[in-house]
């Protein structure tokens, strides 16, 4: 068992990656199928150990590895989880089995390379959130980019090449900013200590004077920003959504775009906390104005997939001010909001990626994604009628669902931020109902007119197979939302707390065991 839990965070993250080659170097799509799932299986099954053993009385890591990578600079293979992570890597290895399901029945040529670019982009995904080296995090951090873009490009629709054109020119263009940063702040460690890292247990502690620490901030959030996206940065995401698969648009919405608002949480609000309370304001704002904009765009569309894909722009502008909400003038971080965005994260993965699940049934059906084209189709179709009714009332904030929790949260700890944030961002609550519902009425309900919508086959067992846990998940969080917040508390009171220590760092450096709760060397479980 000790070996287990000593080496847990590299079999969750690499046995996607091994799946990946093993899948190409099968001599048949019928074997590689089965190879896939199960390597996605066990990464699951991996995750649900983290799962049971995590402590939920701690802060810190747990789970640490650490291990000499390149010393002559100072990189390591660094690896943890806490309470910031944990609810994202049970996402993305429960989410990746039932994509691969959805998948199951594709027989084209190319069915192999999409199997095996989907275990790697996992595998990408699932090191970004557990590394804790700056140069290890990027590495996971650029090689997502890849497998997204082929996944993309070569499966989606007619315009896939702008689509994902645009997303690898955003995503990339923030990224070196990014690595700029990471350059600068290497360097003012090293001046300041002699030491050469790029631990960011340590970096946590680096000063940097005022304006310095702003530009660092700036680009570190504009790479997390574009990734989230939040507003004014979202373009590529709707072209995106539009043009990827149903998977690509399901993983996409599900744990990519949570990469965003990680990325805030564990990396630009602690090394900067000085530029967080400058910025936050300006974040707050811009999220709130995401909300809206998102909300009233998505109202406007007839295409449902466009629909959902604008509902992620305002359903993330509620993440992103519950994550830089600070309160007394700036002085620490609202526990409350922040809270409320870590399950709000999930919850998004969850309702959001059923959604593009369930337009894209009709879509295989029908193909065609218009809201004109369809109506009264719950008389044919009743249990998908129940799936997306479920889905819609988790993304709409229901009393009973993951989605009212989250919200709740970040609306509780907004308006101890700032009332007249929280009080706008209340508006696109109302607003999601509206077109979230409307996007219900057009295609369920009404006369059913459409001659090839008398016909339309119902779910399908596989279908069902795969839909049924995203519904059920979406109630557990709802009704038993302490099952999953018990694990993440001690992480984010500790974060939230621990903010106006963070203030100080730039006067006096602060030891990585102040920041995280426990000593890093001696972490583990």
């Amino acid at each position: 068992m000790e070996f287990i839990n000593s080496h847990i965070l590299s079999i969750t993250t690499f046995v996607p990656l091994l799946t990946a080659i093993a899948v190409l170097l099968s001599p048949a799509l019928s074997i590689a199928r089965w190879v896939s799932m199960g390597g996605s299986i066990v990464a699951f099954l991996a995750s649900l150990h983290i799962w049971f053993y995590f402590d939920a009385q701690t802060a810190g890591l747990q789970f640490t590895e650490m291990h000499e990578w390149i010393p002559s600079f100072g990189i390591r293979y660094i690896m943890g989880v806490d309470g910031l992570n944990l609810l994202l890597i049970m996402l993305t290895t429960f989410l990746t089995p039932l994509i691969l399901l959805s998948v199951w029945h594709l027989d084209d040529k190319k069915q192999k390379a999409f199997l095996s670019l989907f275990m790697t982009l996992e595998c990408g995904m699932l090191g970004s959130l557990v590394a804790f080296d700056l140069v290890f995090f990027y590495v996971f951090w650029e090689a997502m980019l890849i497998p997204m873009y082929f996944i993309i490009g070569l499966w989606g629709g007619k315009n896939r090449i702008y689509a994902t054109t645009k997303f690898i020119i955003y995503t990339f263009v923030g990224s070196l900013l990014m690595l700029a940063a990471m350059i600068v702040l290497y360097v003012l460690h090293f001046q300041q200590t002699g030491v050469y890292t790029t631990n960011l247990l340590d970096l946590y502690g680096t000063s940097a004077e005022y304006s310095t620490q702003m530009w660092l901030f700036a680009a570190f959030a504009l790479a997390f920003a574009i990734k989230v996206p939040m507003f004014p940065f979202h373009t590529w995401l709707p072209d995106a959504h539009t043009e990827a698969p149903t998977s690509g648009s399901v993983i996409l919405a599900g744990v990519l775009l949570k990469l965003g608002t990680y990325g805030l949480v564990r990396f630009a609000i602690p090394l900067f906390p000085q530029a967080t309370a400058t910025f936050a304001p300006v974040m707050v704002a811009l999220g709130v104005i995401g909300i809206i904009y998102g909300a009233l765009t998505a109202w406007m569309q007839k295409d449902a997939k466009k629909m959902v894909a604008y509902s992620s722009v305002s359903h993330l502008g509620f993440v992103v001010i519950g994550s830089v909400a600070v309160i007394s003038g700036g002085a620490a971080l609202s526990a409350e909001a922040l809270t409320g965005a870590v399950y709000q994260q999930i919850n998004h993965g969850i309702s959001t990626g059923a959604l593009f699940f369930l337009v894209g049934c009709i879509y295989d059906r029908r193909h065609t994604r218009m809201l004109a084209d369809f109506g009264g189709i719950a008389k044919v179709m009743p249990w998908f009628a129940v799936m997306l009714i479920v889905a819609t009332l988790s993304s709409v904030g229901l009393p009973g669902t993951g989605g009212f929790v989250g919200e709740f949260l970040i609306l509780l700890g907004t308006f101890l931020s700032s009332p007249l944030a929280g009080a706008t961002a209340a508006l696109g609550v109302l607003l999601g109902a509206v077109y979230m519902l409307t996007l219900c009425r057009k295609i369920l309900f009404g006369p059913l007119e459409n001659e090839e919508n008398k016909t339309l086959e119902d779910l399908t067992p596989r279908e069902f197979a795969y839909l049924t846990p995203l519904a059920i998940l979406a109630v557990v969080m709802g009704v038993f939302p302490n099952l999953f917040l018990d694990k993440v508390r001690p992480s984010i009171e500790n974060l939230a707390n621990n903010f106006r220590n963070y203030k100080i760092v730039a006067e006096a450096p602060l030891e990585s065991n102040q920041l995280l709760g426990a000593d890093h060397k001696e972490m583990g479980h």
